[in-house]
């Protein structure tokens, strides 16, 4: 099995933390969904027999796409892939996007799963990270989405500044009102060259506090729990049976193939992405040209890799697979590494499964750099 992940380069307007790969101008956005069909096409034999069973659109803001540009896409999935009977079909969308009539119309659509972008519902959070919509609208969105939709993401965002730990508990508890069974939630990173940046540099807002981070982190996990929600990676929580099959493929080492500029593609042996240009892709496109770049991966890269995405989810990181797949000196390594983190009770072992405690897991990217064999 594999997923497919579509990257539509639009946004409304630039939020002032993200630094993913995307355009305020919608000038190019007919030959841009062009030039993804044909993407498509080109790879079509690119993940061999596989059979599809998760469609993905990121971004961006694919919600800035009309419900019949949504599904010429899905069509040509369909037309070059075989697919699973019920794929779990994804759609990123902004709350302003997400009118009553744009909702049915989704509903209608074979989108079965809508992940929102609300970040806070506090007015002052969202105009500090400028977003497009308002806390009025992100609610808004959530009760009519809810009445079409079984399946539905909130995305929310700690660690913002001047965001209080009784605010951030009412965010969760405002998103939870809902009856939402999946929530996303990340820090806020301040990432170089992004326009947060550069207003923190210039003192027109306060920088992020990782202590702050660290504590909105726990009251998010420990309210999540109270609510039945399975921790079951780093940043996602899912009630049973509602976890992103699209995410979880990630972080389980599945194939997947990235349509659009930017989009990175697996295959299990090796990685590639697409040049990072809207202009550059659409013209490679069009002359039957890949804008790629391939590396392949090493048994060390593939071993950090593992480290990497285990580390950060409920199912952790099987000593037997790095025992078989990587052999006696990476098993040895990864013994002895992790021998400081046990001791610290960040790290534990489970029925030969090393995972992260609850006190260790918001440190687990950390902790797994520090597990990386270098070359």
């Amino acid at each position: 099995m594999a997923g497919i992940y579509i990257h539509i380069p639009f946004c409304k307007q630039a939020c002032f933390y993200c630094d993913f790969h995307f355009s305020t101008s919608l000038k190019k956005k007919e030959e841009m969904i062009s030039s993804l069909i044909k993407e498509i096409e080109i790879r079509k034999n690119e993940l061999g027999n596989t059979v599809i069973e998760t469609i993905y659109f990121g971004g961006g803001t694919p919600s800035v796409l009309n419900t019949e540009e949504i599904q010429e896409l899905i069509n040509s999935v369909y037309a070059n892939f075989e697919v699973v009977e019920n794929p779990e079909i994804t759609l990123e969308a902004n709350p302003d996007d997400l009118s009553e009539k744009k909702i049915i119309e989704l509903a209608k659509s074979p989108i079965n799963r809508l992940s929102i972008g609300v970040q806070s519902f506090f007015e002052k959070d969202l105009k500090l990270m400028n977003r497009a919509h308002n806390s009025e609208e992100a609610k808004k969105s959530l009760s009519v989405a809810t009445h079409y939709f079984d399946n539905i993401s909130v995305d929310l965002i700690y660690g913002i500044p001047d965001c209080t730990n009784e605010e951030w508990r009412k965010n969760i508890q405002t998103a939870l009102s809902f009856g939402i069974p999946h929530i996303s939630s990340y820090a806020l990173t301040v990432e170089p060259k992004t326009a947060l940046d550069t207003l923190i540099k210039k003192g027109k807002i306060k920088n992020v506090d990782d202590e702050k981070a660290a504590k909105q982190f726990h009251i998010l996990t420990e309210e999540l729990n109270k609510a039945g929600f399975v921790h079951y990676e780093l940043s996602n929580f899912g009630k049973e049976g509602f976890f992103s099959q699209n995410n979880s493929s990630y972080w389980l080492g599945k194939s997947y193939l990235g349509i659009g500029p930017s989009a990175h593609s697996f295959n299990g042996k090796e990685r590639s992405w697409n040049v990072r240009n809207n202009t550059k892709y659409i013209k490679s496109i069009q002359q039957n040209q890949l804008p790629i770049e391939r590396e392949t991966l090493s048994k060390t890269d593939g071993y950090n890799e593992y480290i990497m995405t285990g580390l950060r989810t409920v199912w952790g990181v099987s000593l037997a697979k790095i025992k078989t797949d990587f052999g006696e000196k990476y098993i040895t390594y990864l013994e002895n590494q992790s021998k400081k983190y046990i001791q610290q009770e960040l790290l534990y072992i489970d029925n030969e499964i090393l995972k992260t405690t609850k006190k260790g897991k918001f440190l687990s990217d950390g902790i797994a750099s520090d597990l990386f064999m270098l070359n």
